[in-house]
């Protein structure tokens, strides 16, 4: 701050008056007011020394080193910087313009009565950030990668506060402060695991600091990762794949870089020799039950390899119903491709549909089985029943009718009472 004397005749009474002053209210009821002043380096600070029950006595405003800034509405001090805002019996307010660190301390608001009374105003001077940059480890990453980022905010007063943000995804850093004199110097590191998905994601550094509002900077991840892999079918749309009709799959790969080689086999066995591939094409011009099995799609790039699978299965001509097995898979390469859920059909999905179509079979060869077995017992039933029944014949006839146990065995034998002709009743 920039010094001078006070006025030549004014100089010996203010030191005896100093000399007489005290820190503490009179006794007839008049006392000092003000405030502490905050104010950001290079705006303008405002002092008030305020006077409760005045009597007309006389203000004066004291810079840290005592010397005199304004006696009532004359400025001793010759610093510019220093402005009347107004003056009366009750009030001395003066204003600092372009405030610097060296503006910093304690101004003295003194009152002179009897005995004199004397406060003071703190005023602290905040410095926002000089500079706020991100330095990242890596250009470019590789998915799984960790990578480092440092945000740094120089030059503060008091310290900043540095929060993270991927998207609007708040991260935690760990911060380390260093001091050079009065300023403050923080430093935030970041560690982060990057996928896919953080490729074009801006990752934020905010600084929390009094001085400054909105104060923040970015950088975008770059992430390079192997193809991710589609198989759609264009022919049939959706439809029944039949025997002499075609078939065509396109495949399509997505990654960073683009996937430049991409080729097409069939799993555990070789590819038919009527397949036509043509880039990322593959067609079947005429569907044969020997074309069943799984197509694959294979695509790579300078991180790694992806396949997805086509299941194909081939149905008479005469099939009406939705197919239930053929269709799309895509198996994951590594444990890192477990939670992709946007591909085409699942490996549980088709197992599901094999097992209901298995049980559609074994129930209908039971149902067939118990209809047989119904059909069987109901002829034998009906065998059974007309060879039942009591068979009498003539040569018994008379037995009941005899006195006693001889006579009843001449006449079942046949004597000459029973002449007429045998007779057989079914009954």
């Amino acid at each position: 701050m920039a010094g001078g004397g006070g006025a030549p005749g004014l100089r010996p009474l203010l030191l005896l008056l100093l000399a007489a002053a005290a820190s503490v209210p009179g006794g007839d009821g008049q006392n000092l007011v003000t405030e502490d002043v905050t104010v950001v380096e290079g705006d303008v600070a405002t002092i008030s020394c305020r006077v409760k029950n005045s009597d007309d006595s006389v203000i004066q405003l004291l810079n840290p080193n005592r010397q005199t800034i304004y006696f009532r509405d004359f400025r001793p001090l010759k610093d510019s910087r220093f402005q009347l805002v107004n003056f009366s019996n009750s009030e001395l307010r003066v204003s600092l313009t372009n405030v610097s660190i060296s503006d910093e301390g304690k101004y003295f608001c003194q009152l002179y009565t009897d005995p004199p009374q004397e406060i003071y105003t703190t005023i602290t001077v905040l410095v926002p950030p000089r500079n706020l940059v991100i330095d990242i480890q890596k250009e470019v990453a590789v998915e799984g990668e960790e990578i480092e980022l440092n945000c740094t905010a120089m030059a503060s007063r008091p310290a900043t506060t540095i929060r993270w943000f991927k998207g609007n995804k708040e991260l935690t850093g760990k911060a380390e402060v260093e001091q050079w004199s009065d300023m403050y110097t923080v430093t935030s590191q970041l560690v982060l695991k990057v996928g896919r998905e953080d490729d074009g994601v801006p990752v934020i550094c905010v600084v929390d600091h009094p001085a400054v509002k909105d104060l923040q900077t970015q950088r975008y991840l770059e992430v390079m990762y192997k193809p991710q892999v589609r198989v759609s079918q264009n022919y049939p749309v959706q439809g029944l794949t039949r025997e002499g009709e075609p078939l065509e799959l396109t495949c399509a790969a997505f990654g960073k870089p683009q996937p430049t080689d991409m080729r097409w086999l069939r799993v555990d066995d070789e590819m038919p020799q009527h397949v036509v591939v043509s880039g990322s094409n593959l067609l079947i011009s005429n569907l044969n039950k020997t074309d069943n099995g799984t197509y694959r799609c294979e695509a790579s790039n300078a991180v790694g390899k992806s396949h997805a699978d086509y299941m194909l299965f081939v149905y008479d001509t005469t099939a009406t119903t939705e197919p239930a097995v053929h269709g799309f898979t895509q198996l994951p390469n590594s444990a890192e491709e477990l939670d992709y859920g946007d591909l085409s059909d699942s490996r549980a999905g088709e197992e599901g549909a094999i097992r209901s179509v298995d049980h559609a079979v074994v129930g209908g060869v039971v149902a067939v089985v118990v209809f047989a077995m119904l059909c069987l017992l109901i002829v034998l039933g009906r065998y059974f029943a007309r060879h039942k029944g009591t068979y009498f014949t003539h040569e018994a006839k008379g037995a009941d009718d005899a006195a006693d146990a001889d006579t009843a065995i001449i006449n079942a034998e046949g004597g000459q009472n029973n002449s007429e002709e045998k007779k057989e009743y079914f009954i």
